[in-house]
């Protein structure tokens, strides 16, 4: 792997591929680690990049008839390119965790909630995709964005310089 490649990483799961989601980030945890959103880091953006928009899903869910469907577990939108990353517990908390987070909004994912949303049964051992897009322009998208209602994605798509992911399972 290049050292110059995007790429989105986090401390708390094995990096390289399908790490296991530790419990306090889902809805199987205990006490006050429960259900937080974990810490991301990102190193080497494109050069073109101004802002970053996130959105994680569960990429193995199925709905009750068993037919496949992603089910959207976070949206954070407005990250500027400052920023290099999310910190444990950000979720809920971004007027909370300092200035350089201020312009970031956190949009509905498919509970209709402006909040992470960890796993739970019955999706034990689905794949959670962890996907940043790198942006050439400053969004300036507000807590109601989804990743489709209001097209995020199709919205981001001429914008989008790059993209990394990290996958990790329930």
């Amino acid at each position: 792997m290049a050292s110059n490649e995007f790429k989105l990483v986090s401390p708390a799961i094995d990096n390289e591929g399908g790490g296991k989601l530790p419990r306090f980030y889902t809805q199987e945890g205990v006490g006050s680690k429960w259900d937080i959103s974990p810490p991301l880091e990102w190193h080497n953006p494109p050069p073109k990049t101004k802002s970053f928009a996130l959105v994680v899903q569960d990429i193995d869910a199925v709905d009750p008839a068993g037919n496949p469907v992603q089910l959207t577990h976070w949206v954070v939108v407005n990250i500027p390119a400052t920023v290099r990353g999310l910190p444990e517990g950000f979720s809920g908390k971004e007027g909370e965790v300092g200035a350089e987070f201020a312009a970031i909004e956190e949009g509905l994912n498919d509970w209709k909630v402006n909040l992470w949303r960890g796993p739970k049964m019955p999706n034990y051992g689905d794949r959670f995709e962890f996907r940043l897009y790198a942006l050439d322009y400053e969004t300036h998208f507000d807590n109601q964005v989804t990743k489709l209602k209001l097209k995020l994605l199709d919205a981001i798509a001429a914008h989008t310089v790059g993209e990394a992911i990290l996958t990790a399972t329930f």
